[in-house]
């Protein structure tokens, strides 16, 4: 074990490897929300980001893996420890197959799909966030999801680096293994695609992007849906039959629809609210705070605990709370 400030030495050490010491994290969270880190480095190659990662480890601070930030709520006081981000973002395609590297955004996998007409990824147009990122809260929108286009997943574990099948990710609905299993860390995928007309691929993706754009402005401080929308078939058949089937999608019942009964809309915390047009959606209007955002997520979940006996599922992370 050894020190925050040996730490930053040895990390500054390795080639490709960017250390900050006390780096504010809200400039790396969508939310613009979180205090320092005590460490905080960021790997421009898989190479050096392995290493990184065993330093990190062998320093015996606290540690986390941050992607795009998109779905992290970050405490105030920061982080203890040393956060490391991935940057590596090469793409290549072998035929119907795209290799990604885990720092790769999730848009650039998409259009770099579209381009070469491969189609699996299109309706993920527009979701923020990097490729490790995806993989590992098993993004997915308009009836699909990352999962099931991704082949193998090139991890480190702690002690090496390795593949897995896509079967072994364990992959259900924004879930993953890696949920599980923080200490095994996202290196990069290969996603086996289908030939498509490049042309059509990109009209679906266009349309897809036109609509999350209007729900989620790109320049709104907010994570997405901020709770996981709920399977039909696992609810009690009282609550399942109180959600309108115009409602339903793919077997789920909108979180939203449950927030809505329950009067989230527009609901405020200081800087921190519920949008007036969508019940899911928590944004930071200026100068919020993670603890008024945590606090405005506690009372939504008792307002629909209360009124349905639900228990609603954060999408997001909660680090350094």
């Amino acid at each position: 074990m050894f020190p925050i400030e040996e730490t930053l030495r040895r990390l500054a050490q390795i080639p490709n490897v960017q250390v900050q010491a006390g780096a504010p994290l809200a400039r790396h969270t969508r939310f613009a929300i979180g205090g320092p880190a005590d460490v905080y480095a960021e790997a421009g190659s898989v190479e050096a980001f392995v290493e990184a990662l065993g330093l990190a480890r062998a320093s015996g601070l606290p540690w986390f893996v941050i992607g795009g930030g998109t779905n992290l709520i970050i405490s105030d006081e920061g982080f203890r420890g040393v956060v490391l981000r991935l940057t590596a973002d090469a793409l290549r395609a072998e035929g119907h197959r795209i290799t990604a590297e885990a720092g790769a955004e999730l848009g650039a996998v998409v259009d770099f799909a579209i381009e070469r007409g491969l189609k699996g990824v299109e309706t993920l147009a527009g979701i923020p966030g990097s490729l490790g990122g995806a993989i590992y809260g098993s993004a997915g929108a308009y009836g699909h999801a990352i999962s099931e286009v991704v082949e193998t997943v090139t991890l480190f574990d702690g002690a090496s680096v390795r593949s897995i099948g896509n079967a072994e990710c364990g992959f259900r609905y924004r879930e993953s293994l890696f949920k599980r299993r923080k200490d095994w860390v996202i290196l990069s995928a290969g996603l086996a695609l289908e030939a498509a007309g490049a042309a059509e691929l990109g009209r679906t993706a266009g349309e897809i992007l036109a609509e999350r754009n209007r729900k989620f402005p790109p320049s709104l401080k907010c994570a997405g849906s901020i709770f996981k929308n709920l399977i039909l078939a696992e609810l009690p058949p009282a609550v399942a039959a109180q959600a309108p089937e115009r409602v339903v999608r793919e077997g789920k019942a909108p979180a939203a629809y449950f927030l809505e009964q329950a009067g989230a809309k527009s609901l405020v915390r200081g800087d921190i609210r519920v949008a007036d047009y969508h019940a899911n959606l928590v944004y930071n209007a200026g100068a919020g705070t993670a603890r008024d955002l945590v606090s405005l997520i506690a009372e939504l979940k008792q307002r629909v605990r209360d009124r349905f006996g639900l228990e609603l599922e954060e999408e997001v992370q909660y680090v350094g709370f």
